[in-house]
């Protein structure tokens, strides 16, 4: 009996010690694989900077269903609203001379650092459809935002005629019309708006990079948009005789009376309306995409790192 114990205890301990040791091996075999898989994974992104680049950055649950849900939306669409009525009121205030280019900067700087929790501080349709193109966010939100810049644009013309009414006709404010197109400048006046709106989404794209700091953001797209109106002045002024030809923002041009109120007959009228919205509302968004698309080619083969991580923008 006692020589069955001791051989019982004896295949007992030596199975322990087999079961430990299969333990350790086996650890021992898993532990170094770790680091050659990252090391590999590296590599392929390397080798395929550009896998990805259509990827959903944006939250995947986002619908019209859901959309609603959260109280959020509803401060984001107010921001938008908020931040393109002071925007339209401080280009009023320009083209009417009141302030300066040195103003009109630093004034875009502060509504953009004040929007930016909000909404992101679009306040622009050319931004909202690159945002859009490039999966930022989803199709629904940006629909939603760009009927609220076009609704601020239009209370920051009431709110400019209130005070063009307050301030009497010897005042010097004038509500905002848009220049004609004179006969046979539509194509150089449509594609420069186009890469007008192009440059400025670059810059914007570029700008997200750093958006954890709000400051740089606001400066990097209020300085970007300073220089834009800046170019776009001196281009109607010196190649197309006028004073003001270019909006660089669709909900600026609407509120800019592009649309005709009158011609020969209603088709004509139709013709001239679908003419303006081409080229001051379709086309600037077009160029908005590729300024976009563009700068998120560049970051990729310059090798830097998305700010964009498993489906939700870092922030």
């Amino acid at each position: 009996m006692a020589t069955n114990k001791s051989k019982k205890t004896s295949a007992k301990k030596s199975s322990n010690k087999s079961a430990k040791t299969t333990v350790k091996t086996a650890k021992v075999v898993k532990a170094p694989k770790a680091p050659v898989a990252e090391a590999i994974t590296s590599e392929v992104d390397e080798a395929h900077p550009m896998k990805g680049f259509f990827a959903k950055k944006c939250d995947a649950s986002e619908n019209i269903l859901t959309i609603f849900k959260s109280p959020r939306i509803y401060g984001a669409l107010i921001g938008e609203v908020i931040g393109t009525m002071l925007l339209a009121i401080i280009l009023i205030a320009l083209g009417s001379g009141y302030i300066q280019y040195t103003a009109v900067a630093v004034g875009v700087i502060a509504i953009l650092a004040a929007i930016h929790g909000l909404s992101g501080a679009h306040l622009n349709p050319i931004v909202t459809a690159g945002m859009m193109a490039t999966r930022r966010i989803s199709a629904i939100r940006g629909v939603l935002y760009m009927l609220a810049q076009v609704l601020g644009a239009y209370l920051g013309l009431l709110v400019a005629g209130a005070f063009i009414g307050i301030a009497g006709a010897d005042s010097g404010l004038e509500a905002p019309v848009m220049s004609e197109i004179a006969e046979g400048q539509y194509w150089q006046v449509t594609l420069t708006e186009m890469a007008l709106s192009a440059v400025f989404a670059f810059f914007v794209a570029r700008a997200l990079k750093y958006q954890k700091s709000v400051l740089t953001f606001a400066v990097m797209v209020g300085s970007a948009l300073s220089c834009i109106i800046f170019a776009s002045i001196i281009l109607a002024y010196t190649y197309f005789g006028v004073q003001s030809l270019f909006a660089v923002n669709p909900a600026m041009a609407l509120m800019f009376q592009i649309l005709p109120t009158e011609a020969d007959g209603f088709w004509p009228l139709m013709g001239e309306a679908v003419k303006m919205l081409f080229t001051y509302v379709i086309l600037p968004m077009v160029g908005g995409v590729i300024g976009f698309y563009v700068a998120d080619a560049a970051s990729r083969l310059s090798g830097e790192k998305c700010c964009c991580k498993a489906g939700k923008c870092e922030k």
